[in-house]
């Protein structure tokens, strides 16, 4: 007897495709996720650059403000909201049961890595259409910025699935959020990394956000590359993932 489809499983790409469009529907109708990756990031560039007292400097308050944005919307898609979705996606049991699918455990994270990406290029344009409308005139090459990104979602991404994987969903909301408001005050959104003490700089320049924040500026506002920012960038992915890969669970 021939069957009509045939059994059995999709090819593995349009399996990876389908779980992509299925997370990013999903995140996009949730209110919540929707106000961190995309409502705030935009309103608080509208809302700072309306505020007087931010010293930037010698460079433009525009300027300054998108690459810190960009960095910030990364933080906030890559690392907490993955972080959160993740961790009450395998509370209850949602990973366990994608686990015995056909599709791979490495092509889920592989599928929400790419949920990722899609949602990010929405954000960059929101983000650069907002700034360009403001006034904004990046300089240096679209592509290095698109690597870093890359780098940086990476980067944030293996850290939200060792959170995500280790501890109960309620102490990984507790923790991304904890993670997420201090990297804002400290990770050279708002504040040049210059502004901090020497000692505290030096740390801070190598937090994923200040790598990224900065990186960003030294390509979108100096127009020159930034390879310290990307190796930094690429060390937290490589420590991230690994760490995931040894101690995330499914169940």
């Amino acid at each position: 007897m021939t069957f009509a489809p045939a059994p059995g499983a999709a090819p593995l790409p349009r399996m990876v495709g389908a779980q992509i469009g299925f997370e990013t529907r999903l995140l996009l109708r949730h209110p919540e996720q929707l106000l961190l990756t995309i409502v705030i990031p935009v309103v608080l560039l509208g809302i700072v650059m309306a505020v007087p007292v931010l010293d930037t400097g010698s460079v433009a308050k525009i300027d300054f403000l998108v690459p810190g944005i960009l960095a910030l919307a990364v933080m906030s898609t890559s690392f907490t909201s993955l972080a959160i979705t993740t961790g009450f996606e395998r509370r209850y049991g949602v990973l366990k049961r994608l686990a015995a699918s056909p599709l791979p455990r490495w092509a889920l994270l592989v599928s929400k890595a790419g949920t990722v990406l899609v949602v990010e290029a929405l954000q960059v344009l929101l983000i650069g259409g907002l700034g360009y409308a403001l006034g904004w005139r990046p300089n240096g090459s679209a592509v290095a910025a698109c690597l870093l990104i890359v780098a940086g979602t990476f980067a944030f991404g293996g850290l939200a699935l060792l959170l995500a994987g280790t501890l109960r969903a309620e102490a990984t909301l507790a923790a991304a959020n904890l993670i997420y408001v201090l990297l804002l005050g400290l990770g050279g959104i708002f504040v040049p990394l210059d502004r901090f003490p020497a000692a505290v700089q030096s740390v801070l320049e190598i937090t994923p956000t200040g790598a990224l924040a900065d990186g960003l500026r030294s390509i979108l506002v100096d127009g020159t590359t930034a390879w310290p920012a990307l190796g930094v960038l690429s060390a937290w992915a490589l420590v991230g993932f690994a760490a995931a890969a040894r101690w995330f669970r499914f169940d």
